[in-house]
């Protein structure tokens, strides 16, 4: 019974403080990628035609809240940043909260959800990016990063951290899910390292 104790210590401790990292790490990319593109913004001004000798201006001003793939993309990469926080809060300072069977897999289900979420809103954004980076001829949508380079530049660095968030949520649900046969897994060494008393 010590044994098996023990072990399961040990894998839970282990497993716990690579989640650890994980999650910090996760929290970090979702968090740069919705706080980089729900700063992008950039203005520019134009020159749109001639009167005369004399030319017409116009400026113009590209923002994420343009595009509701890229609003989507904010608040989901918020929701999972906070997602995150929280069971890096739980894990830190829960210490004295039992983790059960039932909340090893509500945990599990909730990263799982959270991949879905934020592997839709990259996808969503990745392909209005490159909508704005080569446009689409056949709709006639003219491209907008040859005019806005800098705006197109921070929506690809928030998009980068929004896959590798994405690779590591996977990682974390994959995690997740081994957690859970854990209790298992200690039950049956439990089971074969308990001596058989026969009366």
């Amino acid at each position: 019974m010590a044994v098996a104790k023990l072990v399961l210590a040990a894998t839970s401790g282990k497993s716990s403080k690579i989640l650890l990292g994980l999650r910090v790490l996760a929290f970090s990319a979702t968090l740069s990628a919705a706080i980089v593109m729900g700063l992008n913004k950039e203005t520019k001004t134009f020159v749109v035609g001639n009167v005369g000798n004399t030319p017409i201006k116009a400026t113009f001003t590209a923002k994420f809240q343009h595009t509701p793939a890229f609003v989507y993309f904010v608040v989901a990469n918020a929701m999972v940043s906070f997602h995150n926080l929280l069971m890096i809060a739980l894990q830190l300072f829960g210490g004295k909260t039992e983790l059960t069977g039932f909340r090893f897999l509500s945990i599990a289900i909730l990263d799982m959800l959270n991949v879905t979420l934020i592997s839709a809103a990259a996808n969503a954004a990745a392909f209005m990016a490159e909508v704005g980076k080569n446009g689409n001829k056949h709709a006639r949508w003219d491209k907008i990063c040859d005019r806005f380079a800098t705006y197109c530049d921070h929506g690809a660095g928030a998009l980068i951290a929004a896959f590798a968030g994405v690779v590591l949520m996977l990682i974390i649900s994959a995690v997740s899910i081994s957690r859970l046969v854990q209790p298992t897994k200690c039950s049956i060494s439990t089971a074969a390292a308990s001596p058989s008393v026969v009366p």
